[in-house]
């Protein structure tokens, strides 16, 4: 079981308050409605004309039942200001709930961190396996030096393009030497792997 806290004198002082404030709003509007039942009774004949007296009653029960409401709007601030109260002062609760997220977050990330490094270790290990496909296949070699893997491949694209045609036509008549060679070995080596 918890220990009862020891309340500072004022935060004391304002509990007390709040439950003097329910007691007196709940007794008012149980002592209104008991009036408003009682005179909804019809009595004997008294020296006031019934009309009057009916009037009379009327009145009351607006009167009353405008006290119930009153009272009800006293109660829901009432509520309102236990659950301020409550927000400001239950420092335990709030640092429960908050080191209860932490811990939730600490969680989460560990787990991000975990699938994180999973794939990390997987981008890796296909990154080593592509590498080693393309530094041993023909593709990776151009001029008899190792080309970086984008720029083999950016090459081997504009091979077929208009664009790269048309410069190559102007271009050295020993380098598409080369690049001639480069095709008829990219070709020879599709057709020897068909």
């Amino acid at each position: 079981m918890t220990s009862q806290r020891v309340l500072p004198q004022s935060k004391e002082t304002l509990l007390q308050n709040y439950n003097k404030r329910l007691k007196d709003d709940i007794r008012s509007i149980l002592d209104n409605f008991t009036e408003i039942i009682k005179t909804a009774k019809v009595e004997d004949e008294t020296q006031v004309f019934r009309a009057t007296q009916a009037e009379q009653d009327h009145y009351e029960m607006h009167v009353r039942a405008a006290n119930i409401v009153r009272a009800g709007e006293s109660l829901m601030k009432l509520v309102s200001d236990l659950k301020q109260f409550l927000i400001l002062n239950d420092f335990p609760s709030v640092n429960e709930a908050i080191s209860l997220r932490n811990q939730q977050l600490r969680t989460l990330q560990e787990e991000c961190d975990k699938k994180l490094i999973s794939l990390r270790d997987e981008i890796a290990i296909d990154l080593y396996e592509l590498e080693e496909e393309y530094y041993s296949s023909s593709c990776g070699q151009w001029d008899g030096v190792e080309l970086p893997l984008c720029e083999a491949f950016h090459r081997r694209d504009s091979w077929g393009s208009p664009e790269t045609t048309s410069d190559l036509s102007h271009a050295n008549p020993e380098d598409s030497d080369h690049l001639g060679t480069q095709e008829s070995m990219h070709g020879s080596s599709t057709s020897e792997q068909s």
